[in-house]
C-alpha cells in the first residue's frame, strides 16, 4: 500500500491557506463530535470506493489504488462542498426531507455519489452491492488502513472540519463569531461553546465540545451517582444496574408468602419488618390455603382467635412452611370450621334457613396437606 501523503497534504494546505486568509479574526472552532463523525465517514467511504473499484480484478487490489482514489475523492468532496450552499438554495422548494442539515449525512451522500462514479462493471451488479462478502471486504480494508496508518485520524479530522464549514449552511455545528482583533478572538475562544473539554470524571478520557457537556454528563459511565433505589451507596453509572439487581439492600423482592397469595413487593432490607407488620394478613392467607374453598368471612372467627391467643408465636416466623404448619396446629385446636351454607336463588326462591353444616372433612388427609406445604417450601426456595 502506498503510504505517501504528498498529494493529500497539498490539498490540506489549500484548506489551511484559505482558512488563514478568510478567518483571520473568525473563530475556527467546530463541533468535535460532528468532526469525528465525518472523519469516520471519510475512511469508510475510501474503503468502499477502493473495494468497488477493484472487485474481480486480479492485478489490482484496494491497496494499490487507495492513494490515487483518496486524492480524487478529496478533490471531489472539496468541489461539492464548496458549491453545496448554492445547490441547497436551488433545492429549497423541494420536500424538506430531501435536504439534510446534518453535515455527516451530507458528506456521506457526496461520498456515495463519488463511489458510484468509481465502481467497475462487476461491482455494479446489484447482488454484489448487497452481499455480505462486500461488507466484509470493506471492513477488512478499513482495518488494514488503520493498522498501516495510511490515513491518520488527525489528518482526516482536519479535512473534516473544513468540509463541515462548507456544508453547515445553518451554522449549527461551527462557530460563526467574528472579531476585530486577535485579543477579542482569544478571549472568546476561552468561552466558546465549541471549545474542547476533557471529562472530569475519574476514569473517563472522553473529550467533547462544551456545548455537549450536559449531554455527556447524562451518559458518562464513570459519573458518580447515588443509588437509583435510594440506598446509601454511591457508585459509578456503569456499575449501577449490577448493584441494583444483586447487592442493593433496597432491591425489590417478592414476599416469601407469595406462593400462598401475598403479592406485596418490598425492599430486601425491609422484609423482616414486612413479616411483623403483615402477620395478620399472612395468617388469613395461610388459613385460606389450608381450607380451600372457604371465604375470608368464614375464616374470620378462627383468624381472630389465633391472633388473640398466639400472635406472638407467629410474628418471628419467616419461612412459609414453618408458618403454615404453626397455623395448622393452632387451627386444629379450635375445632371444626363452620362454613355458611350457600343458597340457590336461581329460581327466585328465597330461604331463610339458618342451618349450618359442619366441615367434617376439614383434615381428612393430613398427609396430602403436608405434601402441599412441602411443595410450597420447595417453590419458595427455588
Amino acid at each position: 500500500m502506498d503510504k505517501s501523503f504528498t498529494e493529500v497534504d497539498l490539498i490540506q494546505e489549500k484548506f489551511e491557506d484559505v482558512r488563514e486568509e478568510s478567518e483571520k479574526f473568525h473563530c475556527d472552532l467546530s463541533d468535535k463530535e460532528m468532526v469525528h463523525k465525518i472523519a469516520l465517514v471519510l475512511l469508510e467511504g475510501l474503503s468502499t470506493t477502493c473495494v468497488d473499484n477493484t472487485t474481480g480484478q486480479f492485478f489490482r487490489s484496494p491497496g494499490t489504488v487507495a492513494a490515487e482514489i483518496r486524492k480524487e475523492m478529496l478533490e471531489y468532496l472539496t468541489e461539492r462542498s464548496q458549491s453545496f450552499v448554492s445547490e441547497s438554495l436551488f433545492l429549497e422548494g423541494r420536500p424538506e426531507e430531501e435536504i439534510s442539515d446534518q453535515p455527516s449525512d451530507i458528506i456521506s451522500d457526496f461520498i456515495e455519489d463519488f463511489t458510484g462514479l468509481k465502481r467497475n462493471l462487476l461491482s455494479r451488479v446489484s447482488g454484489w452491492l448487497l452481499s455480505e462478502t462486500r461488507d466484509d471486504k470493506i471492513d477488512d480494508f478499513m482495518q488494514e488502513m488503520e493498522k498501516n496508518s495510511f490515513w491518520l485520524l488527525e489528518r482526516r479530522e482536519c479535512i473534516a472540519q473544513n468540509l463541515l464549514k462548507n456544508v453547515d449552511f445553518k451554522k449549527e455545528f461551527h462557530c460563526k463569531m467574528k472579531f476585530k482583533s486577535e485579543v477579542e478572538l482569544e478571549r472568546h475562544r476561552l468561552q466558546c461553546g465549541f471549545r474542547t473539554l476533557l471529562c472530569g470524571n475519574e476514569g473517563c478520557s472522553d473529550t467533547y465540545s462544551a456545548t455537549h457537556a450536559e449531554k455527556h454528563d447524562l451518559v458518562c459511565p464513570f459519573k458518580m451517582l447515588h443509588c437509583e433505589q435510594k440506598c446509601p451507596e454511591i457508585l459509578i453509572r456503569q456499575e449501577m444496574d449490577k448493584h441494583c439487581i444483586t447487592v442493593c439492600p433496597m432491591k425489590p423482592v417478592n414476599c416469601p408468602f407469595y406462593s400462598i397469595g401475598c403479592k406485596t413487593t418490598v425492599p430486601n432490607r425491609n422484609i423482616k419488618q414486612h413479616y411483623s407488620e403483615d402477620v395478620r394478613s399472612h395468617l388469613l392467607l395461610a388459613l385460606m390455603y389450608l381450607h380451600k374453598g372457604a371465604s375470608a368471612e368464614d375464616l374470620g372467627l378462627h383468624a381472630e382467635r389465633i391472633e388473640q391467643e398466639s400472635i406472638d408465636r407467629l410474628i418471628g416466623m419467616q419461612g412459609v412452611r414453618s408458618f403454615t404448619n404453626a397455623v395448622k396446629d393452632l387451627d386444629s385446636k379450635l375445632g371444626p370450621l363452620k362454613i355458611k351454607e350457600k343458597h340457590d336463588i336461581s329460581n327466585e326462591e328465597t330461604t331463610n334457613s339458618d342451618s349450618e353444616k359442619t366441615n367434617e372433612g376439614k383434615f381428612e388427609d393430613s398427609t396430602a396437606n403436608n405434601t402441599e406445604i412441602q411443595k410450597l417450601e420447595s417453590e419458595q426456595q427455588n
